[in-house]
């Protein structure tokens, strides 16, 4: 379940966070994903980029109930 959360703050705080959103969004979207990835490559280290993984998953397929359309389906399977 997401909780929910308040914060409260003063209005020099308010100041400060919408004065850090006015700096970013006078930004171009190129110099903003510039200073994305000099963040991340100082959290994740100096790789070009992040590491690909892919996880195959085998799948069973069950008889049809009988339905044409699924006969039909099952056996355009087998003919991959």
């Amino acid at each position: 379940m997401i909780e929910k959360v308040v914060s409260k703050c003063t209005l020099q705080q308010w100041s400060k966070v919408t004065d850090d959103l006015n700096y970013w969004l006078s930004k171009t979207p190129k110099e903003r994903i510039a200073a994305l990835e000099h963040l991340r490559s100082q959290y994740y280290g100096s790789s070009a980029r992040l590491q690909r993984t892919a996880r195959i998953v085998k799948r069973s397929y069950k008889k049809a109930l009988g339905r044409k359309k699924d006969l039909a389906d099952i056996e355009a399977l087998g003919e991959d």
